[in-house]
C-alpha cells in the first residue's frame, strides 16, 4: 500500500508539473504575441493617477525583432536579398518555349519584388512569382563563374508557398558557362549544371537534386538524379512558412541536402544517383540468342507413370445421397410457385404487340408451412470414388539447364569517372518555372565555397524570419488542434495521453488490499518468523463473555443460592475442558509450540 501511495503522489506531482509547464508555456507565448516587429519600438504610454497616490514606475520595453538586411561576410559568388526593392541585375526571359501551343509558349509570367502578404518582418522583401498557369523565367549572373576544383559548393535560398502549392516547382538552376549563354533567351533547354529545389504536383512531394554529367567518351550530357529523401516533406509545402533549402557538394563526391539547416538527404555522387555515373563494365550481348533445344523446365511429367486400372475419370464429383429420406409432409403435388391471383392485366396491354399476358409468379402460400413442394429430389454428396482426370506426377527434369541469359561482353561504352564532382562550371542562377499557384516567395540566394560563410548568411536572413514567425505562432493548444485537423489520428493520441494518467491514478490510489489478515498470513508463510498466537484475541473475547456471564449469575444467586452453586460448579468444569482443548491445539501446532515455549 505504501508503494501505491508513493506512485500516486509521483503521478499527481507529474501532472501538476506538466500543468505548470503548460501554463508557463502559454504565458511565454502570450508574451511573444505581444512582441513588436516594427522597425522602432512603440513608446510606452503611462496612465495618470491621482496626485495623492505614488506614481507607478514605467515597465521595461517589450523586446522586438527588427529586420536588418543580411550582408555577405566572406568569399562568395552570388548574394541576393532583394531588399533594395528592385530587380537590378536580374534579366527577364523574352523567349518562347518550343513544342507547345503559341498561346502558352511565352515566358510572360509576372515577377515582383515585395514583402510577403502576411509578413512578420516588415522591411524584408523578396522575389515573388505572381502569375498562375504561366511560364516564368528570370536569371542573374554570378560575380564570377564557379569552377569545381578543391573547394565545396554551397547553394542555398529561401522559399515560402504563401497560398500553398497545387502543382508547380520552386527549384533553381545553375546555368552552365557557355560562350552562347544569353539570359534574355533563357528557356527550359538552356544548358544547366545543377537543378535543385522543391517541386510538387498532386500528392507527389519532391526535392530535386539533378546534375548533368558529361560522358568523357561521347561528350554527351546525361541527367543524374539523386535518390528520393526518406523524410516526409509534406509539411514544408503546406505550413506556409519560410524554409531554407541548402545543397552542399564536396570534392570527395559526397553531397548533403538540408531543409532549415537539417539534413534530409545525403549520399555519394558515385553510388546514390540514378542512372549511375559510371556504366557497367560488362553488358549482355545483344547478338546472343537462346538455343532452340535449351530446356528451362525445372519439372516435367514422369514419362514412366501409368494410370491405375481402377482410375475412373468419368466418375461424377457429386452423387445422390442414397440414405436421404423425403421429409414427412412434403407436398409433392403442389407447385413451388403459382400465378398471383390478385394480379390484373394492364389496361394498355396489347396482345398483338406484347404477346399473351401471364400473371406474375409468387411463392405458393400452401408451401409456407410444409417442408417443401414439388417433385422431391435426393440431395447430392461428394462422390468418394471421384478422382478426376488423371495426370502423371511431376519429377525433376534431368535435362534442366536453368534460365537462359545472354552472355556478357565488355561494354563498348564503358568509362570510369571517379571524380563526378568536377562538373561543368556555371556562371548564372536562374528560375525557370511553371506553376498552377501564385505568390511563391523567393529570398536570400547565396552561392559560396565556404560553409561557415553560408551559415552566417542564413542566420542573418532566414534566422530572423524564423524568430519573427516563431514569435507570432499560436499557442500550444492551437498548434495541437491544427495538427489534428491535418492528421485526424492525432485525436486518438491526445485522448490516450489524457486518459492514461487518470486511469493510473485511479488504479494506484483507489484500490487497496482486499484482506489484511490474509496478506499477513501469506507473509508469515514466506518466512520462518514466529507467528503470534491467535489465542490472545480469543482469550480477550472469552474473558469479556465470562464477565457478562458472572454478572448474570450474581443476579441469579441472589434469587436462588442453590442454583448459583450448581452453576459455579458447571463453570469450573467448562473452564477445565476449554483449557484442555486449548492445550491440545498448542501441542499439535509446532510453530505455536515454539511461540508458547518462548
Amino acid at each position: 500500500m505504501e508503494l501505491k501511495m508513493r506512485l500516486c503522489v509521483a503521478l499527481l506531482s507529474l501532472s501538476l508539473c506538466m500543468g505548470l509547464m503548460g501554463h508557463v508555456r502559454a504565458q511565454d507565448e502570450a508574451d511573444d504575441m505581444e512582441m513588436d516587429v516594427e522597425d522602432a519600438m512603440d513608446d510606452m504610454q503611462e496612465e495618470d493617477v491621482e496626485e495623492e497616490e505614488q506614481q507607478v514606475p514605467t515597465p521595461p520595453p517589450v523586446p522586438t525583432v527588427t529586420y536588418k538586411a543580411p550582408e555577405p561576410m566572406g568569399e562568395h559568388f552570388f548574394a541576393e536579398s532583394f531588399d533594395k526593392g528592385t530587380l537590378h541585375g536580374w534579366v527577364l526571359s523574352q523567349a518562347k518555349k518550343d513544342g507547345i501551343d503559341e498561346d502558352i509558349a511565352k515566358y510572360d509570367g509576372k515577377w515582383e519584388v515585395e514583402e510577403m502578404k502576411d509578413t512578420k518582418l516588415p522591411g524584408d522583401k523578396g522575389l515573388v512569382l505572381k502569375s498562375k498557369a504561366k511560364h516564368h523565367a528570370i536569371s542573374a549572373l554570378l560575380l564570377r563563374p564557379f569552377t569545381f576544383d578543391t573547394k565545396p559548393l554551397i547553394i542555398q535560398y529561401e522559399v515560402n508557398f504563401q497560398t500553398g502549392i497545387d502543382c508547380g516547382g520552386a527549384y533553381v538552376k545553375l546555368l552552365s558557362q557557355t560562350p552562347d549563354l544569353d539570359l534574355a533567351e533563357f528557356v527550359d533547354k538552356t544548358p544547366y549544371t545543377i537543378m535543385f529545389g522543391p517541386d510538387k504536383c498532386g500528392e507527389d512531394y519532391k526535392l530535386h537534386f539533378i546534375f548533368r554529367h558529361k560522358n568523357p567518351k561521347t561528350g554527351e550530357f546525361e541527367e543524374k538524379h539523386a535518390k528520393k529523401p526518406d523524410a516526409d516533406l509534406r509539411t514544408y509545402y503546406t505550413d506556409k512558412k519560410t524554409h531554407l533549402y541548402t545543397l552542399v557538394l564536396n570534392p570527395d563526391n559526397s553531397f548533403e541536402i538540408l531543409i532549415d539547416q537539417t539534413v534530409v538527404n545525403s549520399g555519394s555522387l558515385l553510388n546514390d544517383m540514378s542512372p549511375p555515373v559510371n556504366p557497367p563494365a560488362e553488358i549482355e550481348d545483344p547478338d546472343d540468342h537462346k538455343p532452340e533445344d535449351w530446356d528451362e523446365r525445372p519439372k516435367i511429367q514422369d514419362p514412366d507413370a501409368v494410370k491405375p486400372e481402377d482410375w475412373d475419370e468419368d466418375a461424377p464429383a457429386k452423387i445422390p445421397d442414397e440414405d436421404a429420406v423425403k421429409p414427412d409432409g412434403w407436398l409433392h403435388d403442389e407447385p413451388e410457385y403459382i400465378s398471383d391471383p390478385d394480379a390484373l392485366k394492364p389496361e394498355d396491354w396489347d396482345e398483338d404487340m406484347d404477346g399473351e399476358w401471364e400473371a406474375p409468379q409468387i411463392p405458393n402460400p400452401v408451401c409456407e408451412t410444409a417442408p417443401g413442394c414439388g417433385p422431391w429430389e435426393r440431395p447430392t454428396i461428394d462422390n468418394p470414388s471421384y478422382k478426376g482426370k488423371w495426370k502423371p506426377p511431376m519429377i525433376d527434369n534431368p535435362n534442366y539447364q536453368g534460365v537462359w541469359k545472354p552472355r556478357k561482353i565488355p561494354n563498348p561504352d564503358f568509362f570510369e569517372d571517379l571524380h563526378p564532382f568536377r562538373m561543368t562550371p556555371f556562371s548564372a542562377v536562374g528560375l525557370e518555372l511553371w506553376s498552377m499557384s501564385s505568390d511563391i516567395f523567393f529570398d536570400n540566394f547565396f552561392v559560396t565555397s565556404d560553409r561557415n560563410v553560408a551559415e552566417r548568411w542564413a542566420n542573418d536572413g532566414w534566422g530572423l524570419k524564423k524568430a519573427a514567425e516563431g514569435a507570432a505562432e499560436p499557442g500550444l493548444v492551437n498548434q495541437m488542434i491544427t495538427a489534428a485537423e491535418e492528421r485526424p489520428w492525432l485525436w486518438i493520441v491526445y485522448v490516450l495521453t489524457v486518459a492514461l494518467p487518470l486511469v493510473l491514478i485511479i488504479v494506484f490510489c483507489c484500490t487497496g488490499k482486499k484482506s489484511s489478515a490474509s496478506t499477513s498470513a501469506a507473509e508469515y508463510k514466506k518466512t520462518d518468523a514466529p507467528q503470534p498466537d491467535v489465542k490472545e484475541e480469543a482469550e480477550e473475547e472469552e474473558d469479556e463473555a465470562k464477565e457478562e456471564e458472572s454478572e448474570a449469575k450474581k443476579s441469579e444467586e441472589e434469587d436462588s443460592p442453590g442454583e448459583a452453586e450448581e452453576a459455579s460448579e458447571n463453570d469450573k468444569d467448562d473452564k477445565t475442558s476449554n483449557e484442555k482443548s486449548e492445550d491440545d491445539i498448542l501441542r499439535r501446532s509446532p510453530r505455536n509450540r515454539k511461540v508458547r515455549k518462548d
